[in-house]
């Protein structure tokens, strides 16, 4: 062997990673199909070793607690839905690249203002100017929220990711100021049921599915087909291009971020005026931040995002539900689902790349 084989042979590693240039779509799922199976695998061995039940047994444990009575079924889709409008509100911030954490606030803002309007002016409108009135007062101030630090992005080139962040804990305190100036003894507002709509729909379910089903198909359609959503894919690939291209960078911020805000206010709305009939510092629930899981997941797609919405709620609902069973603590639902998302996330780099191993020369030296 020459000194120049020798050298080569010692030098080159065991495994590299390469990119990989293409990959079928069959075969992309069933990487994530073998990725999902294989959380619930681990997750249920995790629950054996604590609870010494049989796996299959805290499996279908999950199935119950999430679809094992018609109300868990509708919660478990309208919980879904509201996620999944979360979602659908960040996604064109995050394909615009502007990383838009204040989903959470602006839901909050949204909820305030429609409890507002319900405790300050319930009585003095007919229900359907109230409802109306409401929508378009929690969407606006959704989008006005959510305008403020992208302005200052498109100004001054402001850090999107504090100044979202920071704006929630803005929105936490105005609902905490105003519970304590309007609430009760325990510093909730007491239930508004009068003036809330699922008397209209028969249940607080039916319009959050149907809603977000129609603004699913909408931002689909704004995203792939519109001008304005290719605005955002080239803002997104780079703003010198879009300048080159002639769009106003500025503007597609802007724009972008009032509707973002906006949708996020109308789930606000929906949270106070078709679901708790009030508001509370905790009413979005955290969902502003597992919406961006869910988009990014989802890959910015609102058809995908539909099933990674539901995989997240079904995983929430069904750990949740068998913890209560076996009186596992609370937080063991959320490492349960931490550990199955660990391995979806994770299964994207086998999709993406190739692990290649040196080969043997054939003298098998």
């Amino acid at each position: 062997m020459s000194k120049q084989a020798s050298v080569k042979k010692h030098t080159e590693p065991l495994i590299h990673i390469t990119k990989r240039t293409n990959i079928s779509p069959l075969r992309a799922i069933l990487i994530r199909a073998i990725a999902v199976l294989s959380s619930f695998i681990i997750m249920a061995l995790l629950m054996f070793l604590l609870t010494k039940e049989n796996p299959i047994t805290l499996i279908t444990s999950m199935f119950q607690g999430a679809f094992g009575t018609s109300l868990r079924t509708w919660v478990l889709f309208s919980d879904t839905a509201i996620l999944l409008g979360i979602a659908l509100a960040l996604t064109p911030a995050f394909k615009m690249k502007f990383w838009n954490c204040g989903g959470e606030g602006q839901v909050m803002v949204g909820s305030l203002v429609a409890a507002m309007m319900m405790f300050f002016v319930g009585d003095s409108l007919p229900f359907p100017l109230l409802i109306l009135l409401t929508l378009l007062l929690s969407t606006a101030v959704g989008g006005l929220w959510g305008v403020i630090p992208a302005f200052f992005k498109a100004k001054w080139n402001a850090n999107e990711t504090l100044f979202t962040l920071m704006m929630n804990y803005i929105a936490i305190q105005f609902v905490t100021y105003f519970l304590k100036l309007f609430g009760n003894a325990q510093g909730n507002l007491d239930p508004m049921l009068q003036f809330a709509i699922p008397k209209i729909f028969n249940g607080p379910y039916f319009l959050n599915i149907l809603l977000i089903l129609v603004i699913c198909a909408i931002m689909y359609v704004y995203l792939r087909f519109s001008k304005q959503g290719y605005e955002i894919s080239v803002v997104g690939e780079s703003e010198r291009t879009a300048k080159y291209f002639g769009i106003n960078v500025s503007r597609v911020i802007i724009r972008t971020m009032v509707i973002s805000g906006a949708l996020c206010g109308l789930i606000g709305f929906l949270l106070v005026a078709n679901g708790s009939c009030s508001v509370t510092t905790t009413i979005a629930g955290g969902r502003g931040f597992t919406a961006i899981l869910v988009s990014w997941l989802g890959k910015f797609n609102p058809i995908y995002m539909i099933l990674t919405a539901f995989l997240v709620v079904f995983l929430q609902r069904g750990t949740s539900f068998t913890g209560e069973i076996y009186r596992l603590d609370t937080s063991m639902a959320d490492i349960f689902i931490g550990a199955v998302l660990l391995f979806i996330i994770g299964c994207e780099f086998f999709i993406n790349y190739k692990i290649n191993f040196r080969k043997r020369d054939k003298e098998g030296k």
